[in-house]
């Protein structure tokens, strides 16, 4: 019954919304990042291998994806709180990074339980959190037996098997233009998690110079490089998600390299002034071999 099964669907999304969103006081992420205790915080499973997923791409990509970053996300104005016209300083970026870094959470389990080595920690999974929904709600309709569909929760995807005419999913990656929107390219896709990232519609301009909304766990300030768009392709969406934001801080030079080494399928979109070139991995350039085979 496909009313009943909306609804199912409606109740798991609910359900992992009120465990991690940073908007509500009463979830439980929020009551940890409250806390002023370094102690052993019990978690449910869902949160747990949302930071677990987390905290391996953290790793993987040497601390360029961080789930602690939102002060700085916050400092230079691209956080829930309304924007100060002042770019910070360097010794307020310097005070905030002090309260960020991956390596001051914890996660065990059996009891399953977080917690954070510095008071002032922050933990945001806006990055990751989507791309698990999409999981949960795709282990949903498999359970039911449903094995062709394509599933999508703001931008991120589930796809599997084909459309109702035996054809694969047609999949657009956007042009990365800030006023209007188009494609750049389709690709026949089946059987992945898909999800992208950009920077080309978040930013502001201050004195000439343009703010990227995407910030650099490392430096503590918004990234500099001409990488537009990353779009990647993983087994699950979160990991996905997390993998397409780590490119975005990398960079064109640097997440090449990376996505070589780790044999991440990914499709860039690189800003070179006035036109737009593109990067496929060779993981990701096999991955659509495969489905045209």
């Amino acid at each position: 019954d496909s009313a009943l099964l909306k609804q199912r669907l409606q109740a798991r999304l609910d359900q992992i919304n009120g465990l991690m969103s940073t908007y509500d006081p009463e979830s439980e992420l929020s009551r940890f990042n409250t806390l002023a205790s370094t102690d052993w915080y019990p978690v449910s499973e869902d949160t747990a291998r949302v930071i677990e997923v987390s905290q391996e791409i953290s790793a993987l990509s040497d601390g360029a994806f961080d789930i602690s970053i939102g002060p700085l996300v916050e400092l230079w104005g691209f956080g829930a709180a309304e924007r100060r016209a002042k770019i910070p300083k360097d010794d307020q970026i310097k005070e905030n990074l002090a309260g960020v870094g991956y390596k001051n959470i914890h996660l065990r389990r059996g009891p399953t339980a977080i917690k954070k080595q510095i008071p002032e920690l922050h933990i945001d999974l806006s990055a990751v959190a989507k791309g698990y929904a999409v999981d949960a709600l795709a282990k949903i309709l498999e359970q039911q037996g449903i094995n062709n569909y394509l599933l999508e929760i703001g931008g991120e995807l589930q796809i599997s098997g084909h459309r109702g005419d035996d054809s694969p999913w047609q999949i657009a990656i956007e042009k990365p233009l800030e006023e209007v929107r188009d494609v750049a390219a389709i690709f026949p896709l089946t059987n992945t998690a898909l999800a992208t990232s950009g920077n080309y519609r978040n930013f502001y301009v201050e004195d000439g110079q343009r703010y990227s909304h995407t910030i650099d766990p490392v430096s503590g300030k918004p990234i500099r490089h001409k990488l537009a768009s990353v779009t990647v392709l993983a087994r699950t969406c979160a990991r996905a998600d997390a993998l397409a934001t780590a490119l975005m801080v990398l960079g064109e030079e640097k997440g090449r390299q990376f996505c070589e080494k780790n044999q991440i399928a990914a499709y860039f979109l690189i800003h070179e002034k006035t036109s737009t070139t593109v990067y496929a991995s060779p993981a990701f350039e096999r991955f659509l071999k495969e489905v045209e085979e």
